[in-house]
């Protein structure tokens, strides 16, 4: 590995020096994904592959920490993790067999049991960052109490790989739950809301919700997972059918690998909101997190509804899309503040600015 990573650095120098920007790729299942830029053009861009850079490095199961390369697949790091009984609990979208852990955490999206669980960046405990000087900076370590550079290695997830290229990412892992059941409930959108409501309030396991509405008024789905006495508990208590084990593995997946029907339609809007806002009625929607992340299939008007999103304290990602508007950036406006301090990053570690062009803002 150390000779694929010379080579890695080979490339960055040449490209630093150069000055051609380099496309970071691992499986490539994400590339519709970020900004649309034209990186596919290869007489002014490279790739960068980082798919040669894989495989498990450390794995203490007893420590619930896995640290594996960039180009390691996330179906064999979660093979490892199954043989323990364990998982990655943010659930991250596949959307594909090639997907790498790299992509995984550069583009920092999280599956169903975010809710519970926590989301990608809560579980990044350190990386390795390939910089434009082709050499490899070290944040953050493998146990939570290490803190140097903790900070720097979490702002890296959902990144989309513009400071650079990750080389190494170390993870917090955890057990499976001992039992799940899932339950369907038929409601409206605005009585899934309320469901929702209801139940943050309650010492319920579950770990993932959906509403959607397949042309029968609306269903709500949960997914309860614990102890057999607490899952047992929650069964009673919330009611409805409940699916068999396979069917219910079915659905979630389709939720996490975003297979689902809903996710073929175009444009599709990403929506993360405040649990508590209401139904915004803006379109086909299938909620998710009890109300935290909204999928909405709608062409909306990008500049309203991210007004209408922002007044209730969320954001709006134009998250799949055919086409789109002039000056429309696919993910929402950050604040000064925040677009100051990505700057300052984008300027300590990629200067000349060769990783990942625009791909994650419009402007650099």
């Amino acid at each position: 590995m150390e000779f694929v990573l010379a080579e890695l650095s080979d490339q960055v120098m040449t490209a630093r020096a150069a000055q051609r920007p380099l496309s970071i790729r691992g499986g490539a299942t994400k590339r519709f994904y970020g900004e649309a830029t034209d990186l596919e053009d290869l007489h002014s861009h490279a790739v960068l592959d980082m798919s040669g850079l894989c495989g498990v490095v450390n794995y203490q199961p007893s420590e619930l920490v896995i640290t594996a390369r960039a180009g390691t697949l996330l179906s064999d790091i979660e093979q490892v993790l199954d043989q323990e009984g364990q998982m990655l609990a943010f659930e991250p979208p596949r959307l594909g067999a090639a997907s790498t852990l790299g992509g995984c955490v550069a583009s920092g999206l999280s599956g169903p049991r975010r809710m519970a669980a926590g989301s990608l960046r809560d579980f990044v405990l350190g990386a390795k960052l390939l910089d434009s000087t082709g050499v490899v900076l070290e944040f953050g370590g493998e146990v939570m109490k290490n803190v140097a550079g903790y900070d720097v290695s979490r702002l890296l997830a959902g990144s989309m790989g513009v400071f650079g290229a990750l080389v190494e990412v170390s993870l917090k892992v955890a057990p499976k739950p001992f039992e799940e059941a899932t339950l369907v409930l038929q409601a409206t959108e605005s009585e899934a809301l309320r469901h929702f409501g209801r139940w943050r309030t309650q010492p319920l396991p579950i770990s993932a919700t959906c509403w959607e509405d397949p042309g029968e008024g609306g269903r709500v789905s949960v997914r309860l997972s614990g102890s057999g006495s607490a899952v047992a508990a929650g069964v009673r208590q919330i009611g409805g059918q409940r699916l068999n084990e396979d069917e219910a593995q079915a659905y979630w997946t389709s939720l996490r690998d975003q297979t689902h029907a809903f996710f073929q339609s175009r444009p599709l809007w990403r929506l993360a909101l405040p649990p508590q806002a209401g139904a915004l009625q803006a379109g086909p929607t299938l909620i998710e997190w009890n109300g935290g992340q909204r999928w909405l299939a709608a062409d909306a008007d990008p500049i309203e509804l991210r007004r209408r999103v922002q007044a209730l304290g969320g954001h709006a990602t134009l998250f799949r899309y055919e086409y789109k508007p002039a000056g429309v950036p696919v993910f929402h406006p950050l604040a000064s503040g925040i677009m100051d301090v990505s700057r300052r990053l984008k300027q300590e570690f990629d200067p000349v600015g060769i990783f990942n062009p625009k791909r994650l803002f419009p402007d650099f």
